[in-house]
């Protein structure tokens, strides 16, 4: 099954509406999750993830680039990171995201991302990205 553009941007309305069971909805119950060095398996790890980072800073994807395929979605993307408190190197290592980059309060990060998405009967299976 064909993931469309349209499909897409309901799964980034739900990601920028917090929606983290809409938004797992989109996976097959055991996805891997994978961006640096963190590795998400399940439900209940996206909502504690997200959960965590979204308390921290507020997170915008502006999609520039889609394709998809029967097995495959690949963006380019804008991904805008703006620190909401200060999430320190040790705050960061106590939730166990210690491979994730200190962010300041009214910081503002972007990164340019290639993000792709392995798809197995119309759900994302897999997910990796790097930074271009």
């Amino acid at each position: 099954m064909l993931i469309q553009r349209a499909d897409y941007e309901e799964y980034l309305r739900r990601f920028n509406a917090r929606d983290y069971d809409g938004v797992f909805d989109f996976y097959i119950e055991r996805p891997s999750i994978a961006f640096f060095g963190i590795t998400i398996r399940s439900r209940e790890e996206l909502k504690r993830f997200y959960g965590f980072l979204h308390a921290h800073a507020s997170e915008a994807i502006t999609v520039e680039r889609f394709a998809s395929s029967e097995e495959l979605v690949a963006l380019e993307a804008i991904v805008r990171i703006e620190g909401l408190r200060d999430l320190s190197a040790e705050t960061l290592a106590a939730a166990g995201y210690g491979e994730l980059h200190p962010i300041a309060r009214g910081q503002v990060i972007e990164m340019r991302q290639m993000i792709h998405y392995d798809v197995v009967d119309g759900k994302f299976a897999a997910v990796r990205c790097a930074i271009i």
